[in-house]
């Protein structure tokens, strides 16, 4: 059986729908499950249970400081160990990615994954068109971003949720292996252009002061996450591409500029009452 963590959330709901349609014997796991699916607590070690359980699709637990996502997933991998898993599948960060303030508790679960002893295939995703799209603001007839000209090799995060299935559902021809699951370079520009807005670029400064003082809701770890994925698209270390993620799927990966676009669509003020990092989730 397939067992897939954090299935409430975005990408592992997607994922475990995916095995689905694949025909795959899968169920998830959550703080809060939902109808045949178990109870997992990464905070709290003896609610893990992984018996049963083939391979483990490890839906990184972000949303927290580095130190208690790592340990989360420690927790994870050890229960995994404990109770037999055959393979465990990692959704890490693409490796362009080092630049990206968030980067070292994905290296570091990596590093866990590879010292597990457990069979393992590490998923390096690249971070999802959805989020570009849900990082434009609208200020009067048009977007504003910090981003300036700079693309990012965005991912639709459904084309995520089906590779993370392919995998999960023939572990043993991924074994050992490390696919970076990167799509088409896209611009804040041409996100604009598709929406027939202008677009304008803040400063960086600007943008951290925007977080810090006006963005409700944010976590403590949030503003300087946010802040470090804009200076990397900014200076152009995320636009780098590979074909990775259509050799996987077997087909064209989903267009990430049309998921962009969607996304900062539908947060226009006369729409929806969108924030600034609606779609990040």
């Amino acid at each position: 059986m397939i067992l897939v963590t954090g299935a409430n959330g975005n990408l592992g709901a997607a994922t475990l729908a995916a095995l689905r349609t694949l025909g795959a014997t899968a169920t998830g796991g959550s703080r809060t499950p939902g109808e045949g699916m178990r109870h997992l607590d990464f905070d709290a070690r003896t609610s893990l249970d992984f018996s049963g359980v083939s391979t483990l699709v490890l839906v990184s637990a972000g949303y927290a400081e580095d130190d208690q996502v790592v340990e989360r997933h420690a927790a994870a991998l050890d229960a995994a160990v404990r109770d037999g898993v055959d393979h465990v599948v990692y959704t890490s960060l693409t490796t362009a990615g080092d630049h990206l303030g968030f980067a070292p508790a994905h290296r570091a679960t990596e590093r866990l994954v590879r010292a597990s002893g457990l069979p393992w295939t590490i998923l390096r995703n690249g971070l999802y068109a959805e989020l570009f799209g849900g990082l434009l603001t609208w200020a009067g007839d048009g977007v504003e971003s910090p981003f300036g000209n700079g693309a990012l090799a965005a991912v639709a995060r459904e084309d995520l949720a089906d590779a993370a299935a392919i995998v999960a559902a023939h572990p043993d021809r991924h074994r050992g292996r490390v696919h970076d699951l990167v799509g088409t370079p896209i611009t804040a520009g041409q996100v604009a252009d598709r929406l027939g807005v202008p677009h304008r670029t803040l400063g960086l400064g600007e943008y951290r002061r925007r977080l810090l003082d006006e963005t409700a809701g944010l976590l403590p770890f949030q503003p300087p996450m946010l802040a470090s994925i804009a200076t990397g698209i900014r200076h152009g270390f995320l636009d780098g591409t590979t074909a990775d993620l259509a050799d996987l799927l077997g087909r064209p990966a989903r267009d990430p500029l049309a998921v962009a676009v969607a996304t900062a669509s539908a947060t226009r003020p006369e729409r929806a009452s969108g924030g600034l990092v609606d779609g990040a989730r």
